[in-house]
Parts: C-alpha cells; structure tokens; sequence
C-alpha cells in the first residue's frame, strides 16, 4: 500500500501526518525542523512514501535539500494551493495544515515548485541584503533632508559620495539642527561603505558568471538585473518556453472570466519581485538612457507613442524577460535587429 506524508513547518518543530492511499491516518508526530530530526523520525516510522510535502517558507529549501539528499521523495508545493486545502479545516491547527498537506499529496492536486540550488539562493540573499541598505540608507536621506527644511535649508541633489559632508557644511551655523542631524548622518555614512561593499561583492560575482555576461549584452541590463534574473531562474530548462518566463515573473495580465464577464486586469505580480523590479527598471534605462538603436527599444518606444511610457516599460520588461531565457537557452547574442545591422555595414563600406 501506498503512503503520503505532509509536513507543517515552524520554526521550532514541523508537525508530520502520514495517510495511506485511502485517505486513512496512519501516523502523526512531531519532530525539530532540521534535516537529521526528520530523517530520523521517517527512518523510525518504517514505511515507504510515495511523496512528502512542505509548504513554501523560509525553511523550505534548507530542509528540502536535506531529505533529497537522505533519499526521501520530498516536494515543495505552491503556497497558495496549500492555504486553499487547509482552509477546509474547521479549525487552523498545526496538525490540521499536516493533515490538510498529507492529502493533498495523495490525491496529487498541486504545483511543485522549484527548489533553486544553493548557489542561486545565497546570489539571491546577496542582492535582497544590498536593496535592504539601499532602501534604508534613502528612509534617512529623507528624514535628513526633512529636519534641514525645518530650518530653511534645501540641500538639493547631491551625490550619496558628498551627500554627507554637504549637509554637516550646511547645518553647521545651526548648533541644534547639528545635534540632530549628526546621528543620521554617522549611520548613513556607515551604510554607504556598506552599500559600497555589497555592491562590489554583486559585481565579483557577475565578474565570475558566464551567464550574467552574457545577458548583460542587452542594452539597458546592467550586472544587478542580469544576476537577479540568473538567480531567480536559476535553470533554464524548467521552461518549456521562453514567453513562459514572462508569466512566471508576473509581467502578463491577470484575467478574470465567468459567463459574459471577461475582465483583463493589470499585471499580475506573483512571481519574483526582485527579479520583476530588475527588469522593469532595465526596461526603463533601455528605453530612457540607451542611445544604440535595437529593434527592442524601436518596438517599446511604439508601444510608449500608443500607450504611455508606463505600459511600455512593463511590456518591454516582459520582452526582456523572454529574450534573456531564449539567449541562455541557445547561448546566442543579442540582436539589435535588421537596421542597426544595415546601418553598420553602410559605415563600414
């Protein structure tokens, strides 16, 4: 007889539920959230599992890895269909969601999702730390700029590199406005040296990443959306095909049909969002900034004349996403297109 397991995952203990093909219970415990604990109590329990279940968090991928490598059939499943089956349950328990999990592999009805390698998650973590100093370093800016307005002073836009030696220069003659603005400004200047060292730390790698190179020959993507797009993918033959990835990311219409309602909403935003902010922010440099003529920008700056520049950055961030999966798939460069090729050879001639 076949058997099933699902696993509700917290921090501290992950409770387990196994079923047989029936749908009966045939054994529920609790063991720590680490790979040995689970291995083990699997080991004593004695039976043969078809499939285990975990949950998408923030565990996930550490624990999946350690039951793959132990033998053990394990398989993360998309959130969303989880938090469906285990809203069935009456009650929200932690043995109900490994209940709810258990049948859920039994009957078959999820999505697996990918467990990305080691590798891509750490690339990952290295990107999320840099825009989390980013982010912070441009709340105190704000807050900075906020206190010297207090007093009349407008600091204008200067560089991050002089932004703090510019504002103790303008507030010096305020001693008060000083003993305020003097924490703020020994904390940004910290966070610029660390920023500055995430920074490099992302550009070595890319420096080391044969793919990242690659990618990066398409205008307007620079190291940062060429890792985040390498990490977030981290293989390209989970895809069937390219346009695909479009969708994985977020960057297609949601949609809503019943009977003579048929509704197309805004972009959807379910995939990745690092990986969808990087693109779209790529979209705007190659629409924006780049000045190399590319069937591309040609396509997107249509779309801008129609539509607005902001339905074109979205588009030409969708774009992006499928030439960048076809051009690591083939391991072809970018091509700028039939004009710019004809423009090259009249200059050369």
């Amino acid at each position: 007889m076949k058997h099933y397991a699902g696993l509700d995952v917290s921090l501290e203990e992950t409770a387990i539920c196994i079923v047989d093909e029936n749908g009966r219970i045939v054994k529920e415990l609790r063991a720590l959230s680490e790979p040995p604990a689970l291995i083990a109590a699997f080991d004593g329990i004695g039976l043969q599992l078809e499939r285990i279940g975990l949950e998408a968090c923030s565990l996930t991928a550490w624990l999946h890895d350690g039951l793959r490598e132990a033998g053990l059939p394990a398989i993360c499943i998309e959130t969303r269909q989880a938090n469906a089956a285990m809203k069935t349950m009456p009650n929200k328990t932690d043995r109900n969601d490994a209940r709810a999990l258990a049948q859920i592999m039994r009957t078959g009805w999820f999505r697996q999702v990918h467990v990305k390698s080691r590798q891509c998650r750490l690339w990952r973590s290295a990107l999320v730390a840099r825009r989390t100093v980013l982010n912070e370093m441009r709340s105190i800016e704000n807050v900075v700029r906020a206190i010297l307005r207090e007093g009349g002073i407008k600091l204008g836009t200067p560089s991050r590199a002089v932004s703090v030696a510019k504002v103790r220069e303008m507030a010096a003659s305020d001693p008060l406005m000083t003993a305020i603005a003097e924490p703020l400004l020994a904390v940004l200047a910290t966070m610029l040296e660390e920023f500055a060292r995430l920074t490099k730390q992302v550009l070595d790698i890319v420096k080391g990443e044969p793919v990242c190179r690659k990618l990066m020959s398409v205008p307007g993507v620079g190291p940062i959306t060429a890792l985040a797009f390498r990490a977030t993918i981290d293989r390209p033959d989970r895809f069937d095909k390219s346009r695909s990835v479009g969708a994985h990311l977020g960057l297609t219409p949601s949609r809503y049909q019943s009977g003579e309602t048929d509704i197309q909403g805004r972009v959807s935003r379910c995939g990745d969002e690092l990986a969808r902010t990087a693109l779209y922010e790529a979209a705007h440099s190659l629409l924006t900034r780049s000045k190399k003529w590319s069937s591309l920008k040609a396509w997107g700056m249509g779309i801008a004349k129609r539509r607005g520049m902001a339905r074109a950055r979205v588009a030409v961030a969708r774009k992006l996403a499928v030439i960048l999966h076809r051009m690591w798939s083939d391991g072809e460069e970018f091509r700028f297109g039939k004009e710019a090729f004809a423009k090259a050879s009249s200059a050369a001639a």
